[in-house]
């Protein structure tokens, strides 16, 4: 036999292996941040069905972030998250039956300096500790004109789940319409209330209002998830 094609079948069939490994541990990974009763079992169907049929964007999380503003009294104030989980089932021609589901980590959040940083995850604000993610059910889709439309859904933040209203701008990586493309992006923009979700301190020094902007990439993808399926 030789030794030098032996070696290198060898060597192939290792990273075979190895990739479908990944592959399922990148499965898995999809439903880990929407498990333990966080999603409806429906939602998490939705998203599964979506993959088979090759309809299913998942998060880039390298190419996607959560920004935030909030204006105090002493400063202009931005930050962002940069670890974002979920995906979006959008089937071209019927995009008002999509559905949106994103899981932000908390303690992925960053700032113009640590001090701020700190503070933004201490208790007087989003309280990293005991709040550890951001939560986003979408509960409807319509697109209005062009790549513009709304997004409905419910946001949990710091322990607080209130439906909100995203403003959205949906297209390929070249600006138009989503149509067969592989890769798609979201920018969604909406404005909150601190008060609203349980974050009243500092009220006479940090203003109630804040604005979240996503910038997301998907990917179209067709992994499925054998955390929350049994098929």
């Amino acid at each position: 036999m030789n030794t030098g094609n032996f070696v290198g079948r060898l060597l192939l069939a290792t990273l075979l292996l190895v990739s479908g490994f990944a592959n399922i541990a990148a499965a898995d990974r999809f439903c880990t941040p929407f498990l333990n009763g966080k999603v409806k079992q429906s939602v998490l169907d939705t998203m599964l069905h979506a993959a088979k049929k090759g309809y299913l964007y998942r998060v880039q999380s390298a190419t996607s972030e959560v920004k935030f503003c909030i204006d105090s009294k002493f400063s202009h104030v931005e930050g962002r998250f940069k670890d974002i989980e979920g995906g979006i089932a959008m089937q071209s021609g019927i995009e008002n039956r999509g559905q949106a589901l994103l899981s932000i980590d908390v303690d992925s959040v960053s700032a113009s300096n640590a001090l701020v940083e700190k503070v933004i995850k201490s208790g007087t604000f989003i309280d990293v500790e005991h709040y550890p993610e951001i939560l986003f059910v979408s509960t409807g889709f319509e697109w209005l004109i062009g790549t513009s439309g709304v997004v409905k859904g419910n946001l949990t933040l710091h322990g607080v789940t209130r439906p909100v209203t995203f403003n959205v701008k949906l297209s390929d990586v070249k600006g138009s319409k989503v149509g067969n493309s592989d890769t798609i992006l979201i920018k969604m923009t909406v404005p909150i209330s601190r008060a609203d979700f349980g974050m009243t301190k500092r009220k006479l020094l940090v203003s109630d209002s804040v604005k979240l902007c996503m910038n997301v990439q998907a990917k179209r993808t067709n992994l499925s998830c054998t955390q929350c399926h049994n098929e």
